[in-house]
């Protein structure tokens, strides 16, 4: 298990589901970790009571309140980036104010907390964005809005990894595919159609894309960088 003891973790949405499993993952190697959340104020003050560390308040929509809570946390060594919306619907029905707010929390908002945290990031550090595998493959209708953003957080990541990499810091993308949460359960409607596009067919578990993303965090991950890391059961295979 990687040592995080000496680190300063920033995880922006912590609360719940992937978030609160990151949370969970990094504690157990020590350092000084904070989380944000915006709307489950209970839970993240369970989780931060729990794990040791310290919930934050700051909604990731609100570019100013994001950017000020990461250059707060002074000089990080790990960013990791969870916050993220799912709106899902026909184009032609959805309301163009949903699809906007999840460009503003999917994209604007991963993109502004990157930069300002590699302002004063520590040499070696790490920026690692949660993803989707809907980024690579959409096999489903009324997904097009949500696709987008995470296809463009991966031209963010490969670009960002060249902008800072002269300072050893690595951005990457952890992409998973249909996760056990709160927002889609391994029991629910949609299990069995994600799980005929899948070459395992189950839900992953929220604790293994905590641990696929503590290992690029960790040591063994300083020379992967710009990349996509999908676990998701071979959905986008």
């Amino acid at each position: 298990m990687a040592d995080f003891s000496d680190k300063n973790i920033l995880i922006l949405g912590g609360s719940r589901g992937i978030g609160a499993a990151v949370v969970r993952r990094f504690a157990k190697g020590g350092g000084r970790i904070a989380f944000t959340y915006a709307g489950s104020r209970e839970a993240a003050e369970k989780l931060a009571k729990e794990t040791g560390t310290e919930a934050i308040h700051a909604d990731s929509a609100d570019r100013d309140a994001l950017v000020a809570t990461v250059a707060s946390r002074g000089a990080l060594d790990i960013l990791v980036i969870n916050a993220g919306i799912a709106a899902i619907g026909d184009p032609l029905t959805i309301e163009a104010d949903t699809v906007d707010r999840m460009i503003d929390i999917n994209v604007r908002a991963p993109y502004h907390a990157a930069v300002e945290a590699a302002r004063k990031m520590n040499p070696d550090g790490r920026i690692i964005v949660i993803g989707s595998t809907n980024g690579d493959r959409i096999p489903f209708a009324g997904g097009s809005a949500y696709a987008l953003t995470k296809s463009a957080m991966q031209g963010m990541v490969r670009g960002l990894a060249r902008d800072f990499g002269p300072r050893g810091i690595t951005v990457n993308s952890v992409q998973p595919g249909p996760t056990d949460s709160d927002m889609n359960p391994a029991d629910g409607p949609m299990a069995d159609l994600m799980h005929s596009f899948m070459a395992i067919k189950r839900h992953i578990h929220s604790d293994e894309i905590a641990e696929y993303t503590a290992f690029l965090a960790g040591p063994h991950g300083a020379m992967i960088t710009g990349s996509m890391q999908t676990i998701d059961g071979g959905f986008a295979a």
